[in-house]
């Protein structure tokens, strides 16, 4: 690859529901050649295709009725913090506010992302083909991202081009096979085509010329960037994560395995539970905890205590099975549980 170029399409303007688009990005950008790759903001997507929600202009009443938008949008919250909402769309998208936008339009609406964004760049492309333009089209929209400040702009939908340059089995110059190497190119392009966008400059559409392959077939679409949740190790937020550790605490069951357990990692979990004089340790597979007395309280505070420590022992990601006696009671302790898991989504 010689190089690309990133061009804005200027002059587009508002968009209303029932617009045609590639009949607004020809008309304004006449240069455009085979192989080029468009990158369409998803709201102007949104508002040809009437994903629009009347709102109040201001007030409580507005706020209620965002609230209710984000909740119709919303499949599964994933953080709360403040007046901000991480949640997953039901697309799978995972992103602040659903992707509800009340920016670059009139206050008493609402845009909300398209229905269906790989379909929207399917037919955008299809429209295109049939002005004898043959390109790849990238439906973008602006995202946080874990872990660092600041946003980009990724891809929703795609048409025309491989959304996954895959490295993977390629011989790196020093001889290394790469194994993990997966570049999401379409979330690359989305992020370049921003910066010749903007946010208050009225140009949604930019145009990536160079990038070889484009325009030739439809390809997947950007579906195939979502990770599934079985795969995803950052589901839940920290707020979330916790409470979901609670709930599976309280859920406890008896469990062994045939697998010794770490004994630095029975210490931690002895120490967390505040637990270290309370705790003979004949071995690290076998914990014995003695009942200060008798009475009624005394043993529930023990039972109490005997719980709480194997919770602990399960946040270290340990199986353990109790046995009370008439003087306390005996922790069986086994390596490699199953890690603490969060509610399916």
């Amino acid at each position: 690859m010689e190089g690309l170029e990133v061009l804005p399409v200027r002059g587009i303007g508002d968009v209303t529901a029932g617009d045609d688009l590639a009949e607004l990005i020809t008309r304004n950008a006449p240069w455009l050649r085979d192989g080029d790759v468009l990158i369409v903001t998803s709201k102007i997507v949104s508002k040809a295709e009437g994903r629009l929600v009347e709102v109040p202009a201001d007030g409580p009443e507005r706020e209620a009725a965002r609230v209710r938008v984000l909740d119709s949008e919303t499949r599964r919250v994933v953080a709360r913090r403040g007046p901000t909402s991480i949640v997953q769309t039901h697309h799978g998208f995972v992103m602040a506010a659903a992707g509800i936008d009340a920016s670059n339009v009139d206050k008493t609406h609402l845009v909300l992302l398209p229905v269906a964004p790989d379909d929207s760049a399917r037919r955008l492309r299809a429209d295109l083909a049939t002005r004898g333009l043959h390109v790849g089209v990238i439906v973008s929209d602006t995202m946080g991202r874990a872990w660092r400040n600041g946003l980009t702009d990724v891809a929703l939908g795609a048409a025309g081009i491989e959304p996954i340059r895959d490295h993977r089995g390629e011989i790196d110059p020093y001889g290394n096979e790469l194994q993990l190497t997966q570049i999401a190119v379409i979330d690359e392009l989305a992020a370049a085509g921003e910066l010749v966008k903007g946010k208050c400059d009225q140009v949604p559409v930019a145009v990536v010329r160079g990038y070889p392959g484009a325009g030739t077939q439809d390809g997947p679409g950007a579906t195939v960037l979502l990770r599934d949740a079985a795969s995803d190790m950052f589901s839940l937020g920290t707020a979330e994560a916790h409470a979901s550790g609670l709930r599976d605490a309280a859920a406890l069951t008896d469990t062994t395995t045939d697998r010794p357990a770490p004994e630095s990692s029975v210490q931690r979990a002895i120490e967390l539970a505040g637990m270290t004089d309370a705790v003979d340790v004949p071995s690290p597979q076998t914990l014995r905890c003695t009942a200060p007395s008798s009475s009624p309280s005394a043993l529930m505070r023990f039972g109490a205590d005997v719980q709480r420590l194997r919770a602990a022992l399960a946040a270290e990601g340990l199986a353990s099975a109790v046995a009370y006696d008439e003087s306390g009671a005996t922790i069986a302790v086994s390596g490699a549980a199953a890690a603490v898991s969060g509610p399916s989504a």
